[in-house]
């Protein structure tokens, strides 16, 4: 940041601020370049995170004050929503940095700086809270250090995992480390085969999955409306995705692994024209069921059902094209004779198929 101007007093450099602002916030953005556009942004970005700790240093005084009951409030958090005209959780939050503040001051200098992001400085509150006391100070100014000197979020979360490894206690000869045996991971399945993982993680571990799924989880530029819990999903199933690829399981019983596919005939004849999968399903199909039709329809024996052909709720189909393989009508019984005779088959129904495809990579 620049060297700070003289004021003559917080009125006078509030008005000022005002004036910057109201200056910015009315020039015609269209009108800018491309790098005009890049340097507004990351100079808003900095006078982000000086706000935050101008914001968090005088609200934790205006608190310790009680400059709150003046005004006939209760608490802050009441005076912050009814004098500033901000939501509960607006509120909770600046309450939060002011309570951040007191405890992180190396962060706090940081955010004043404006050298870290507020998004990163609440990630480095959060971790290095998680140190005794004493490591704290230490913790949070390497961490706003690596920040400041360009470091990303997955660099940060593996340095902070790192200290927090060294700042556990060693376990004697007889006693086991806790964290290595509270480990656990647990995937339940639930309808239609949906699943909820849930575990407690080691930090080592921590820090490889949180490396991974930042890596995997990033945005896919501006049209990307995912949530972050969602890009972590999808992150973890290309990660899986890309394991089973890579060869490197071990195999069971001798076979490699294999990933099964559950395709509901609708879902397959809604993939684009010539697919693959749709068009291996509609020749075995109609491999199937050729030679049965032909024998029923030249006045055979009754043809019995092929166990593939077993009804099910997988998918429904209408009786035009390839999902109409149904099974032939039975043949009326002669009234007359005791042989079988060829009735004429009546509109074929709706009926439902599963289909189950083996995908090897």
């Amino acid at each position: 940041m620049n060297e700070t101007p003289a004021f003559a007093s917080t009125r006078e450099a509030l008005g000022a601020l005002r004036t910057v602002m109201g200056y910015l916030s009315a020039a015609d953005a269209t009108a800018m370049a491309a790098e005009a556009h890049a340097e507004c942004l990351l100079a808003l970005e900095e006078m982000d995170a000086v706000t935050t700790a101008t914001r968090a240093k005088v609200l934790g005084a205006f608190t310790a004050a009680q400059g709150y009951a003046a005004d006939g409030d209760y608490s802050p958090r009441s005076w912050l929503i009814h004098r500033t005209k901000v939501t509960r959780g607006a509120a909770a939050g600046y309450l939060a940095w002011a309570r951040r503040a007191a405890a992180h001051p190396q962060v706090l200098a940081a955010l004043a700086e404006g050298s870290v992001s507020e998004s990163y400085a609440r990630k480095i509150c959060e971790w290095s809270g998680k140190l005794p006391p004493d490591c704290r100070d230490a913790a949070d100014a390497i961490l706003a250090a690596a920040a400041k000197a360009g470091a990303d979020l997955t660099d940060l979360v593996q340095l902070a995992a790192e200290m927090y490894t060294r700042s556990l206690p060693e376990p004697g000869d007889d006693q086991p480390d806790e964290t290595f045996e509270d480990r656990k991971v647990t995937v339940e399945t639930t309808f239609d085969g949906a699943g909820v993982i849930a575990g407690d993680l080691t930090p080592q571990c921590a820090a490889v999955v949180t490396a991974v799924l930042e890596s995997l989880a990033a945005p896919m530029g501006a049209e990307d409306t995912r949530t972050k819990e969602q890009r972590y999903h999808d992150g973890l199933q290309e990660a899986m995705r890309r394991l089973v690829a890579s060869g490197l399981l071990p195999e069971r019983a001798g076979q490699p692994v294999k990933v099964w596919a559950h395709v509901s005939l609708a879902e397959l004849r809604a993939l684009d024209d010539g697919s693959v999968l749709a068009g291996q399903w509609i020749g075995e199909m109609a491999a199937r069921w050729a030679a049965p039709a032909c024998r029923w329809t030249s006045g055979s024996a009754r043809p019995s059902r092929p166990a593939s052909a077993t009804r099910s709720s997988c998918g429904t189909a209408g009786a035009g094209g390839p999902a109409a393989a149904t099974s032939p009508p039975r043949p009326a019984k002669s009234t007359t004779s005791s042989t079988w005779r060829t009735a004429d088959p009546p509109a074929s129904p709706t009926v439902s198929f599963c289909v189950r495809i083996t995908i090897r990579w």
